[in-house]
């Protein structure tokens, strides 16, 4: 509600159980201390003579009625009316209300939309109501109208959004003889002309002082309310009765808490819709509500403010958790409470987010299984859980704890006291370890990972002696807690002891008696290892992880344990996949891509939608990964197609976060793709991609993801420059690799900062070549070298020999300004030891490229030392390059290929006056200019020009000179005299 700077009036309580309230911080005058009256009229609409019938409506005026008389208000009640009894209660109602300073209507039945108009819909109207609707009907504007006139505050609360009762295609005169009008399918709206306008202080001087109306509807405008279940209340009385008498909550607030109580409770089918213009804030209740037990007053407190907390999020957030709640088929409510209890250390990469939701999900569902179990012979203990089951069912995950909390001290007090035979003391065990477990659970649902590992070992300690079955339960349990605190809380200290805690388990579960139970145990320990691996880049880890899960599978079957054998084939395929990302492994990583294809049978879209578009998304990473180190294109249009697939069904309106994850992916293809293909139009496309990510995964909101956004952003603008030859490319690079270097640093990952730092370097070279800029080339000297710090051979050999390759880039460049033969040594050194470790049969392109640039630095070399010998290497390394870039696989590549061969056959030509090698010049240049052509970039048409007048010239003056050197040789002859 919109907040107004004039002052605020204060209305003093009505001498009944509840008060209605105008509050203010400023002076009262004597009058505002007078007895007030708040007059309410309640409909209820149920038994319709000739359209549908509705159950509810009655018994949810009964529950209104009762709420507004508790709260103070004059009630007149009007159940099932016809026209004529409904137009005059709301006639008398207007009458009665002139010397009221609330008036209230609450109306619960069908109600339809017309031209801007909102009818409510009398018992005895038929179809032929709708051909007069101003006279059969009862519009509500005027009504509003007359009572803006009189009364000081107005409220309308309309529960009348339900479908169309009339026939499909019907329309509505407003007057006899009037033009039709489309009739809404369903639900109400706002007034024709919304906001301030339709619900003014009206002009008349005569009328009281106003402060405003407010309208509130059951659903969004044109959106269909629900009737609720038979013989109980809609979703939108419920939440009215619920919350209208919550003390110290402004009005609006307290609209705002019916909304998303109404949204809750519905899963996200109803949200109600206000219309306002209030000038002052109104409270109803009190700030203690009596006859409210202190226990359910608090958790209803604490779900207030949920809900309040909820209404802040932004709609990509709700839309998360709404589907993980219905994926996995618990209540939003401890969802969302969850995400609140997090706060700032939520994760903010929305893969890690989603992943934690699903966990929570699974928990929850837990805990409603335990709790359904739980069986106590304590009153209190039964009291107390029952509580706790209210407090999660409401996302009152606080009230929930510090009522598990007195149920743990309850325990503490009984547990001295349990002295009786065995299998009483065996059942206390459980019950006490169940309490702890509850409590654990809940811990892990508000995010305190540690303080759940830690009830869970307790739980673990009661029950180890009595109960080997709930022992490995409570056991794992708290294995999988210390698994979270070290991945959301970098708590490396946590992933050790992890580690620890799902070996003890394994003994807990011998093979040979509870098997699946063993090998999930395996999966855990596996899931444990690979976090752990994966965080400190120890390889044993990841390689224990996946013997651990290959045995597992030993034991699953997909015909007896399909879920748990889909789950452990897509954690095989994700370990595989970051195992095999930076060694030369090419099969590991098609064992990757088995495994997550096997999962996906299981997983299938129609069974389980949402892991079935997780696996299909690493499943996607996998190909586009194995692309990297494959000449053809065949991976990379597949990978391209599984996005394509995605896209279409998850869009950036109804999932933002699914959608950026998978349009990021789709940008990673499109730029690998479009940079092999020459096709500067994919290129671009990357671009628009990365850019329509970083709209949703924000600086402020998502950090990490943002700084990866800019940084792949920079890499594909760095690809563009390559084909455009300009500089205003370069400059956009280098500033998103700057950008996300503010954000990713050394300490937060280490190997990101030095790709971003190999990155920035890259840009930096390449801009101080096109400027001749000698200190930005000296500068991305200092980045690649910062980058080879972490990015070291025994890490991840690729990465080292990219990076390296790059830096030999640098000296070249250096070496060429200032003309230094030593410093072009010492690229040529660095370009061979690139090509060393790419190996040309696991990384052919890669190879490609770095023998491409050796030979270009031989070249330079040779050119300087005027060395026929290295300028011949150099022409001999070029062709070498091309027998895996071809023109087939990567014709710019290529064709820029055969363009440096020119150039070094042309040197070679001159230095060695080789008739031979000027025309093999001139063949290479032509096939240079042949793709460019091709390619559509006519712009280096005046290079290819250039070099073949030159190539020519250089042909005719090497033909010169060797006439010349001819004849003075036959002049010296001739002159040379005889014996």
């Amino acid at each position: 509600m919109r907040r107004s700077t004039v002052p605020w009036v204060n209305f003093a309580a009505r001498s009944l159980v509840g008060a209605l309230l105008l509050v203010t911080l400023a002076a009262v005058p004597a009058w505002a201390q007078e007895a007030l009256r708040g007059v309410a009229l309640v409909i209820g609409q149920s038994d319709y003579e000739h359209i549908a019938p509705l159950p509810n409506p009655e018994n949810d005026a009964d529950a209104i009625d009762e709420l507004l008389s508790d709260l103070g208000f004059d009630v007149t009640g009007v159940s099932s009316a016809d026209q004529k009894k409904l137009a005059r209660a709301l006639d008398r109602f207007v009458e009665d209300a002139e010397d009221a300073d609330v008036a209230l209507i609450y109306y619960s039945g069908h109600g339809i939309e017309a031209a801007g108009e909102n009818f409510l819909v009398p018992v005895d109207a038929d179809l032929a109501a709708l051909d007069d609707a101003g006279t059969r009907l009862v519009p509500m504007s005027k009504v509003l109208e007359q009572l803006q006139a009189t009364v000081p505050v107005t409220i309308v609360l309309l529960d009348a959004c339900r479908d169309n009762p009339f026939p499909a295609g019907a329309t509505v005169r407003v007057a006899a003889g009037a033009e039709p009008v489309a009739l809404a399918a369903g639900g109400l709206s706002a007034p024709v002309s919304r906001g301030a306008s339709a619900l003014a202080r009206t002009s008349d001087p005569a009328a009281a002082e106003n402060y405003g109306a407010l309208v509130g509807f059951a659903a969004a405008p044109g959106r269909v309310a629900l009737d609720g279940d038979a013989g109980g209340n809609s979703p939108y009385a419920a939440a009215l009765i619920k919350h209208l008498s919550a003390g110290g909550y402004a009005f609006g607030d307290v609209m705002t808490l019916v909304s998303e109580e109404v949204w809750l409770r519905t899963r996200a089918a109803q949200t109600p819709w206000t219309n306002t213009s209030l000038r002052r804030q109104l409270f109803f209740g009190e700030a203690v509500e009596d006859g409210v037990d202190a226990d359910e007053a608090a958790i209803r407190g604490e779900r207030r403010g949920l809900l309040l907390k909820i209404a802040s999020l932004g709609a990509a957030e709700r839309q998360q958790v709404a589907a993980r709640a219905e994926e996995g088929g618990v209540p939003m409510d401890a969802l969302f409470a969850m995400l609140a209890a997090v706060g700032a250390e939520a994760p903010q990469d929305p893969a890690e987010l989603d992943s934690l939701l699903k966990q929570q999900a699974e928990r929850l569902k837990g805990i409603l299984a335990d709790r359904a179990a739980l069986t106590t012979t304590d009153a209190e203990l039964v009291r107390l859980a029952a509580l706790a089951d209210q407090a999660i069912g409401e996302g009152a995950l606080q009230s929930a704890i510090a009522l598990n909390e007195r149920a743990k001290a309850r325990v503490q007090e009984l547990s001295g006291r349990v002295d009786d035979a065995e299998a009483q003391i065996a059942a206390r065990r459980a019950e006490f370890a169940a309490v702890y477990a509850s409590s654990a659970q809940t811990y892990a649902l508000a995010g305190d990972h540690a303080a759940a590992a830690e009830d869970y070992h307790r739980a673990f300690e009661q029950i180890e002696r009595w109960d080997t079955a709930l022992a490995w339960r409570y056991r794992t349990g708290e294995a999988d807690a210390l698994v979270s605190l070290g991945h959301y809380g970098g708590d490396n200290a946590a992933l050790a002891r992890s580690v620890e805690v799902w070996e003890a388990a394994l003994a807990l579960a011998p093979r040979a008696e509870r098997p699946v139970d063993w090998a999930t145990t395996q999966a855990g320990l596996a899931d444990a290892l690979w976090t752990r691996g994966d965080r400190l880049g120890v390889r044993a880890d990841s390689e224990a992880a996946i013997a651990a899960l290959e045995t597992a599978l030993t034991v699953l079957s997909r015909e007896q344990n399909p879920d748990e054998w889909a789950d452990a084939q897509a954690l095989l395929g994700a370990v595989l996949l970051t195992h095999h990302t930076q060694d030369a492994d090419d099969a590991g990583l098609r064992g990757a891509a088995a495994a997550l294809e096997a999962a996906l049978e299981v997983r299938t879209r129609d069974s389980a939608p949402a892991e079935w578009a997780r696996v299909r998304n690493r499943l996607g990473l996998v190909l586009y990964t194995l692309a990297q180190r494959d000449t053809e294109t065949d991976l990379l249009e597949e990978a391209l197609a599984i996005y394509d697939e995605m896209l279409e069904q998850v869009t950036r309106d109804d999932a933002p976060l699914d959608w950026a994850q998978f349009e990021n992916n789709r940008a990673l293809v499109l730029s690998v793709l479009g940079g092999r293909m020459g096709d500067e139009a994919m290129l671009r496309a990357a671009v628009d991609a990365y850019r329509g990510v970083i709209e949703i995964e924000t600086r402020d909101r998502m950090p990490i993801l943002w700084a990866e956004g800019q940084g792949n952003l920079g890499s594909v603008l760095w690809q563009l420059s390559l084909r455009t030859g300009g500089t205003e490319e370069l400059e956009m690079a280098a500033d998103a690799f700057r950008a996300a270097l503010e954000v990713v640093s050394r300490d937060v990952s280490p190997l990101r900062w030095a790709a971003l730092q190999d990155n920035l370097g890259l840009a930096l070279k390449d801009l101080g070549e096109r400027t001749e800029n000698v200190a930005l080339v000296e500068q991305s000297l200092a980045a690649f070298d910062l980058a080879l710090e972490e990015r070291r051979r025994d890490r991840g050999v690729l990465e080292w020999a990219g990076t390296t390759n790059n830096l030999a880039g640098a000296y070249y460049t250096l070496a060429e300004f200032h003309k230094d033969a030593g410093r072009m040594e010492r690229a040529v050194d660095l370009y061979r030891q690139a090509q060393s470790g790419n190996q040309r049969s696991v990384v052919p392109l890669e190879w490609a490229r770095a023998t491409n640039n050796l030979a270009l630095a031989l070249h330079a070399l040779g050119a300087m030392q005027q060395d026929p010998a290295l300028l011949a290497e150099s022409a001999a390394t070029y062709r070498l390059s091309m027998e895996e870039a071809t023109h087939e696989r990567t014709p710019v590549d290529w064709g820029l290929t055969q363009y440096n061969l020119a150039r070094v056959l042309l040197d070679l030509g001159r230095l060695e006056a080789d008739p031979a090698a000027f025309a093999q010049a001139l063949e290479a240049n032509g096939n240079a200019r042949e793709v460019y052509m091709a390619a559509g970039m006519q712009n280096y048409a005046p290079v290819f020009d250039n070099l073949e007048m030159e190539i020519t010239m250089a042909d005719l003056q090497a033909q010169v000179d060797a006439r010349m050197k001819a004849l003075q040789a036959e002049q010296g002859a001739v002159a040379k005299p005889g014996p």
